[in-house]
């Protein structure tokens, strides 16, 4: 089982390259939101639990978290692995992501980070505010969610990176350049399902 943790800030291209990352190499996709949208949908016990928090608008527990990614894995045990996006988001989470996969006897294998320049982060983001008509679409509140983000997943980073996890990949490409250079990364471990 091959797991691999997906980063980049808002704008990076995450949502389109892990797409493709799944359909290439036949990976489960968990989203931490979906999960829980989804667990709260069908009134599980984990989702009933994170429901209260969410209710107070208070961010759900890791435990929880972990809990919800625990069993999505047992719900797929032929997977032929997973690709974490959104999470973990602190240094605690990658402990409690670590600590999960080793009772699994799996691991995360690698850490790929979408590394995209601050004006082509929010000129993605701006147009993409015009076009979904989403919130967010205003320079300062696009810049304060970019620094926001490094603040802090860089301990995230400094984690993985620690035990040679970690690839930086620039994604200010087009979509086909910045999925070759991931999949150069992935190959590594696991050839694409043909």
């Amino acid at each position: 089982m091959f797991n691999l943790v997906l980063f980049g800030p808002p704008g990076s291209g995450k949502g389109t390259q892990s797409e493709n990352i799944v359909k290439t190499y036949n990976l489960q996709h968990i989203s931490t939101g979906d999960l829980l949208r989804e667990e709260v949908s069908r009134h599980t016990p984990l989702g009933t639990e994170a429901k209260k928090y969410m209710d107070q608008g208070m961010l759900v527990p890791d435990e929880v978290v972990i809990g919800m990614i625990s069993s999505r894995i047992d719900e797929i045990p032929d997977a032929r692995g997973f690709i974490f996006d959104g999470f973990p988001r602190t240094r605690h989470q990658a402990e409690a992501l670590d600590k999960l996969l080793e009772f699994k006897q799996t691991k995360i294998h690698l850490v790929l980070a979408l590394d995209v320049p601050e004006p082509q982060l929010i000129k993605r983001l701006i147009g993409r505010g015009e076009t979904s008509g989403r919130s967010d679409d205003t320079e300062e509140v696009i810049t304060k969610r970019i620094k926001e983000y490094h603040l802090k997943t860089q301990p995230v980073a400094d984690y993985y990176s620690a035990y040679g996890k970690l690839e930086q990949v620039t994604g200010d490409h087009t979509v086909a350049e910045t999925f070759a250079s991931l999949a150069k990364h992935i190959n590594k471990y696991l050839l694409p399902v043909t």
